[in-house]
């Protein structure tokens, strides 16, 4: 049943994330990559959230929480298409944008697990 459950919520995930790129491709009409960025920005703050949220909501099935997690933002988010990208960039010679795309990745990826792991914890402090 995992596994089903996983399957069908990265179906969605999958799904919401080339919708996203889609909208975007008419109202972004600059080089750097926003619609993976900020898709990837919003999965890591999901997962971050979602990580220290689901265990303790005692009414969800514990079938969902991998589904949500690794099913739905994992394949929401996108390493792959951030790759791509990032080597077209390369390749255009566009390099100040693929170096600011890179870091941006990083450290917005970094920063927003870390915001979502904040303010999924009921005291606003992750356990050590």
């Amino acid at each position: 049943m995992k596994y089903v459950a996983v399957g069908i919520a990265g179906m969605v995930g999958a799904s919401l994330r080339y919708l996203i790129g889609l909208s975007f491709q008419h109202v972004w009409l600059y080089d750097f990559p926003f619609a993976t960025f900020s898709t990837n920005m919003v999965g890591c703050f999901l997962l971050g959230w979602f990580t220290l949220l689901l265990p303790r909501l005692k009414f969800l099935p514990p079938v969902m929480i991998p589904a949500l997690g690794t099913g739905l933002i994992g394949s929401f988010t996108t390493f792959s298409t951030f790759s791509v990208e990032t080597v077209e960039l390369m390749i255009n010679s566009k390099w100040g944008i693929a170096l600011l795309y890179i870091l941006l990745s990083l450290w917005g990826g970094l920063l927003f697990l870390w915001l979502g792991y904040r303010f999924g914890s009921s005291k606003g402090e992750t356990s050590t």
